[in-house]
């Protein structure tokens, strides 16, 4: 698993221990001093990781409709009344944006097609 991946497991479970609340403005900077942290000690980001980095906030922005220069706990919290749903907010948005290829599998729609076509 990756490092990234594995440390948000953990503040998940253990806000408190880790960002000292469950906020996801401190999720977010939290996140950038550990990406900071890896590259300083040579640590390479993974495929995964890297489409966190990358893709992560285009794909928020689509989601929500929005062209902004904002980060993505910014663009989350446009949408929640207070940090603590913003934490879990990010939690389920990155468990949808993880399985955002998966809901995209060209098997499937093809495999509805066939179905389909038997039925008519």
């Amino acid at each position: 698993m990756s490092k990234l991946f594995e440390i948000l497991q953990k503040i998940q479970t253990k806000p408190g221990m880790y960002l000292g609340q469950a906020s996801v403005s401190d999720l977010f900077h939290f996140l950038v001093d550990f990406k900071t942290a890896l590259r300083e000690l040579g640590i390479a980001a993974t495929k995964e990781e890297m489409d966190f980095y990358r893709e992560f906030q285009p794909w928020l922005q689509k989601k929500y409709h929005l062209s902004t220069s904002n980060y993505w706990a910014k663009i989350i919290m446009l949408n929640c009344a207070n940090e603590q749903e913003g934490f879990n907010t990010f939690y389920k948005l990155l468990d949808e944006f993880q399985n955002r290829n998966k809901n995209n599998d060209p098997n499937q729609s093809d495999t509805l097609l066939v179905v389909l076509e038997s039925q008519l």
